[in-house]
């Protein structure tokens, strides 16, 4: 609780040193920053900053925040901090703040060392294993005499040109929701895709098309790979802090638990 109360006066000070376009607005002498009313964005679930507001929905964020303050200053006037309820509702406050400040510092004293992330890395290898790979556009049409005329445009085709005149066609032709991409499905793995696809697909080498229309429930399909990755084990590098934290956590399971486990052999626990 004294590091909050701290922490309030570092924020008060820190307000009267804020430049006037930081002060949105003045209650009662108490002066609402942007980062108050951030705060109040972040509370809310707000994925953007105040800054990035149109400024109408600025002008509401800000009243809500006024309205805050002024009905939060009427509580504390009212005598409030005085009541029971309210003292009560302060204990079980600090007590959970007490568990949740004490958990952190537990968690943040567990480090994990490079070399013990590597021996988690070595002996469960099997799970960093990356599918072969392939990066491809469609046109997707509605019949097989569209997908060939297609197919027979892009023969003709400079292989210097191929991958231009293919995104060209997708976008005029496809009625597949990748069209305005220019027919990219990004980067997939076999099982992502129906049996036929996939088989086309992964059947081709970076820079071919397919020769002849592909069906599937959804159409024909004309499909052109951009790029194939093979299997591979994912490098230790990419996958370093993913295991560390993973380890980290594990850890402070095992310690809590442990912790749990001695206090209760201690402690006097009568359940009804």
């Amino acid at each position: 609780m004294k590091k909050l109360i701290i922490a309030s006066l570092g924020a008060a000070t820190l307000a009267l040193s804020l430049p006037a376009s930081d002060v949105l607005a003045t209650v009662n002498g108490t002066k609402i920053t942007k980062e108050t009313v951030q705060r109040a964005l972040n509370s809310m679930g707000a994925q953007t900053s105040y800054d990035a507001l149109p400024d109408d929905v600025k002008k509401r964020v800000l009243d809500q925040v006024i309205e805050q303050q002024l009905l939060e200053d009427k509580a504390i006037k009212s005598g409030i901090e005085k009541d029971p309820e309210y003292k009560d509702a302060l204990q079980k406050l600090k007590k959970k703040l007490a568990l949740d400040v004490w958990m952190k510092k537990q968690l943040d004293a567990i480090k994990i060392s490079d070399a013990e992330a590597k021996k988690g890395y070595e002996e469960h290898k099997s799970a960093f294993q990356r599918p072969e790979m392939v990066h491809a556009r469609h046109i997707l049409v509605k019949t097989e005499a569209e997908a060939k005329e297609i197919i027979d445009t892009l023969k003709k085709t400079p292989k210097s040109e191929l991958k231009a005149k293919f995104e060209e066609l997708a976008k005029s032709k496809s009625t597949g929701p990748s069209a305005s991409r220019g027919g990219d499905l990004g980067t997939f793995a076999r099982e992502q895709m129906v049996k036929p696809f996939s088989d086309a697909a992964f059947a081709l080498k970076a820079g071919e098309f397919t020769q002849k229309p592909v069906k599937t429930q959804f159409g024909y399909h004309v499909i052109y790979v951009e790029e194939k990755k093979p299997a591979q084990t994912v490098p230790f590098d990419e996958v370093k802090d993913r295991i560390k934290e993973n380890l980290k956590m594990e850890k402070f399971k095992e310690k809590i638990q442990s912790i749990a486990k001695e206090l209760r052999s201690k402690a006097k626990i009568k359940i009804n």
